[in-house]
């Protein structure tokens, strides 16, 4: 009986890989991944814990494929381009140089299918992919965008109330202006007379003064 629960044990550390392993580092470390209990390993797998921070969507992606010729197969467009290698011929061993966003759950997959899981935590790797407390690039544009607002809004308001202002003054001077109209025609502006500024455009030419004839006809 406790053979047959040491196998159904070992069948399930195969099937589900083995979960106990895990690394932790910081950016700048390097890091050692291994397969455990995989007879014939044929690729690495990797699934990101925040795929967001690589600009990758949820799931898993080969990272690493074996090769006859000995040299492993790296995808061109993977995150781990320079930073990934193998410690020795195939891929039972491989050295990782850790960047921030590279926690998650490395796979390492047989012919079989079986596979050995390790996981990886890269310490200060958040949801956020940003460090604690208040940063330029996150703080800065929630408090620009509403003072913009609030200074459009206040500049209009502005303005508004000086073209209210002017068109007041012009209308209250207009009754003014025609009842002492008669006077000021005929002597003219007074010294200390302020110019009109509610005109609607220019002064027109000056007309030419009449001619007055002091002689008999």
């Amino acid at each position: 009986m406790a053979v047959f629960l040491q196998l159904l044990l070992l069948l399930h550390s195969r099937a589900q890989g083995n979960p106990g392993a895990s690394l932790e580092g910081r950016p700048g470390d390097r890091v050692n991944l291994s397969c455990v209990g995989v007879s014939h390993p044929i690729r690495w797998v990797w699934a990101p814990s925040f795929p967001a921070c690589k600009g990758l969507s949820k799931g898993r992606r080969p990272i690493l494929w074996d090769s006859s010729s000995g040299t492993p197969t790296v995808p061109p467009l993977q995150p781990f381009v320079g930073r990934l290698r193998s410690l020795e011929p195939g891929i039972r061993r491989l050295e990782l140089l850790l960047s921030v966003g590279d926690s998650g759950t490395f796979f390492c997959k047989g012919r079989h299918e079986d596979e050995s899981r390790t996981v990886l935590h890269v310490l200060g790797d958040r949801a956020s992919c940003k460090a604690p407390g208040p940063t330029h690039g996150s703080v800065y544009p929630q408090l620009l965008i509403p003072l913009l607002g609030a200074g459009l809004v206040l500049g209009l308001g502005v303005l508004g109330l000086v073209w209210w202002l002017h068109s007041s003054t012009c209308e209250s001077r207009a009754p003014e202006s025609s009842k002492g109209g008669t006077a000021q025609d005929s002597k003219g502006p007074g010294p200390g007379t302020e110019p009109s500024l509610c005109g609607s455009g220019p002064p027109g030419p000056q007309q030419a003064p009449t001619a007055v004839h002091s002689g008999p006809y």
